[in-house]
């Protein structure tokens, strides 16, 4: 399993996409991602995403830890 901690922002909007989640308009380097829940998320994309920001996102996404490490896998 990948660790959450030091994740980048690129690379957990792509697990979020790969989770069904579809693009929408951010303002500066953030992007927001409504999911298939109904839930809009924003994430940064430069730099390292703190953890409690992304695991209150994965919450939010209606996903559990476990399942977004899934997606993260290549």
């Amino acid at each position: 399993m990948k660790n959450l901690k030091g994740l980048k922002g690129q690379d957990a909007i792509k697990g979020f996409y790969k989770a069904g989640g579809i693009p929408r308009k951010g303002k500066g380097d953030h992007i927001n991602i409504k999911m298939p829940n109904g839930q809009l998320i924003t994430i940064p994309i430069s730099g390292e995403i703190k953890i409690g920001l992304l695991k209150a996102s994965i919450r939010k996404a209606g996903l559990t830890e476990e399942e977004f490490e899934y997606y993260l896998e290549d």
